[in-house]
C-alpha cells in the first residue's frame, strides 16, 4: 500500500467536492475550507471517523476492497480515479472493459496503419476484432472463420488451413494456449471463456490434452514460419502491444525476419 500518495489523494478528492455534489446542505459560511468534511466522507462511505482520519493521516492500517470500493462511492470518482485508489490501496484492479463498437474505426486504422507487416488485434477472449490486408494475404483470413468463432484459439487449432502452413505449428499452438490459460484462469467463470473452452475441448484433441496439463506461459519474443504456396516460406518476428486507452485489447504485429522475408511478404501484399 502507498500510504502516504493515498492519504494525499483522499484529501485532495475531498477538498474537490461541495456539499451538494452529494446531496448536503451548502453550509455556505460555516465551514473554514473548501470541499467535504472527514465525518462527511466517512458517514456517506459507512465508515468510523476515527477509521477514516487514520487512513487521511497514512497510518499503518489496511483497507478492503468493499472498503476502498464504499470511498471511491462516497467521493464520486469516475472509473480511472477508482482504478487509481485500488493501486493505491495494493488491491487488484480489474481490466477496463471495452466494447467493439467503441474501439471502430480507430482500431481499424491503427491496424492497418502497421502495413505491409501482418497485424491484427484481440479482445480479452482472443476474439479477432480487427485485421489487417497483409495478415489475409500472408496469414490468413478471419472473416471465413464461422460466426462466433472468429477467435485466435480457433483458427489455430481447428483451421487446417493454418495449420498446413506452419511448419512448426506445435510450438506456436502450445505458446498461444499458454497465454489463453493464464487469461482465463483470472476469469474462471466468465461465460465466453467457458463456452469457448468446451467447443475447443470438443473440436480439438491436442487443445483438450493440452489444457489439462494447464500449460502457463506469458508471452515472450519469438518467430513463426509461414508456407506460403506462393512465395515460399516467410519468418516473421511477433510482436505484442497494447494501446494504453484500451487494455484489454492486444495488438500482434508479425514483422518479416529478414530482407529476403520482407521481398516475399510484399509480393504476396502487392499483388
Amino acid at each position: 500500500m502507498h500510504r502516504a500518495e493515498l492519504a494525499t489523494f483522499l484529501r485532495a478528492r475531498r477538498a474537490a467536492l461541495r456539499p451538494a455534489d452529494v446531496g448536503l446542505p451548502d453550509g455556505v459560511g460555516q465551514r473554514r475550507t473548501p470541499g467535504l468534511r472527514r465525518e462527511e466522507v466517512a458517514e456517506l462511505a459507512g465508515l468510523s471517523l476515527t477509521w477514516y482520519t487514520w487512513l487521511e493521516q497514512g497510518r499503518p492500517i489496511a483497507a478492503s476492497a468493499q472498503v476502498v470500493d464504499a470511498l471511491a462511492r462516497a467521493l464520486r470518482l469516475d472509473a480511472d480515479q477508482h482504478r487509481h485508489l485500488r493501486v493505491l490501496a495494493g488491491l487488484p484492479v480489474p481490466p477496463a472493459r471495452t466494447a467493439p463498437d467503441e474501439v471502430e474505426p480507430r482500431v481499424q486504422r491503427l491496424v492497418d496503419a502497421t502495413a505491409p507487416n501482418p497485424s491484427v488485434m484481440f479482445d480479452r477472449y482472443f476474439d479477432f476484432i480487427a485485421w489487417n490486408a497483409p495478415y489475409v494475404r500472408i496469414r490468413h483470413d478471419p472473416a471465413v472463420l464461422p460466426e462466433g468463432r472468429r477467435n485466435l484459439l480457433w483458427m489455430m487449432f481447428t483451421d487446417r488451413e493454418n495449420r498446413a502452413r506452419m511448419p512448426f505449428w506445435e510450438a506456436a499452438a502450445r505458446a498461444v494456449l499458454s497465454q489463453f490459460r493464464a487469461a482465463v484462469g483470472q476469469r474462471p467463470d466468465d461465460a465466453r471463456f467457458v463456452e469457448l473452452v468446451r467447443a475447443l475441448t470438443e473440436a480439438s484433441r491436442e487443445f483438450g490434452q493440452w489444457w489439462n496439463t494447464y500449460p502457463i506461459r506469458d508471452f515472450r519474443p519469438a518467430t513463426i514460419s509461414i508456407d506460403h504456396p506462393a512465395t515460399g516460406r516467410i519468418a516473421l518476428d511477433v510482436y505484442q502491444l497494447r494501446p494504453v486507452e484500451y487494455p484489454d485489447l492486444l495488438l500482434v504485429m508479425q514483422v518479416p525476419t529478414t530482407p529476403d522475408d520482407l521481398r516475399r511478404a510484399l509480393s504476396l501484399v502487392d499483388h
